[in-house]
């Protein structure tokens, strides 16, 4: 049994089932070697973070888009949240960090029983929560797409590294790309505006986005 889909499935709350995208996901991971085992729980990534690590410069890296996957689930949720709500554990399951600043993705059961996939920011950097992609399938295109981390929506608008406040540029993750488009017979976005419909931030009044207007109750 892949170890990355053991963990997932052992967190995810009951009648949530794990994407086949996602599950073919965790099999390039496990079999590419893009992991590390750290006190009992593996970590998957999408490039090697060593290499990674030894690219970066100050202006420059490899690597394509830095996200960790791991079996966080609905035990983190009360922070996020402020207080436990059993509704949040039966529908909610977070299962990777999108940033070095604790931003997360998570899967959301919505009310009429589709899986989607949100993003819930650190708050203390990103500010974007919302959907961040319909389906699975999507979710792997936007990684794809090769921005530096997908929980700054200020640079959805552009490709990747066209972003005129930025000053890094991330070189793209080649090997991950051609895999999602060989895979799934696809094409890669060219912005994440492409797949992120409405990309609200928690401190925006109103939003047409359904994950940052379920959550209203909750704050």
């Amino acid at each position: 049994m892949n170890r990355l889909i053991n963990q997932l499935q052992n967190v995810m709350p009951k009648g949530m089932q794990i994407p086949e995208e996602i599950k073919l996901l965790y099999e390039y991971i496990e079999d590419n070697g893009l992991y590390k085992d750290i006190n009992g729980f593996r970590y998957g990534f999408l490039y090697p973070e060593d290499d990674l690590k030894e690219s970066w410069s100050e202006n420059e890296r490899d690597g394509g888009t830095d996200i960790t996957f791991y079996p966080g689930g609905t035990k983190n949720l009360k922070y996020w949240f402020g207080e436990e709500h059993n509704e949040l554990e039966q529908r909610l399951c977070v299962f990777a960090q999108t940033g070095g600043e604790g931003s997360e993705s998570a899967f959301w059961l919505t009310e009429q029983g589709k899986l989607k996939i949100i993003h819930m920011g650190s708050g203390s950097g990103s500010m974007l929560s919302c959907v961040l992609a319909d389906n699975a399938l999507d979710f792997l295109r936007l990684l794809a797409i090769g921005y530096d981390e997908i929980c700054w929506d200020e640079d959805f608008p552009f490709p990747p590294n066209e972003n005129p406040d930025r000053d890094m540029t991330i070189n793209p993750n080649l090997k991950f790309q051609n895999w999602v488009k060989q895979t799934f017979h696809v094409e890669i976005p060219k912005t994440a505006l492409e797949i992120i419909k409405y990309p609200a931030r928690m401190d925006d009044e109103s939003s047409e986005d359904e994950f940052f207007n379920w959550i209203q109750k909750y704050f």
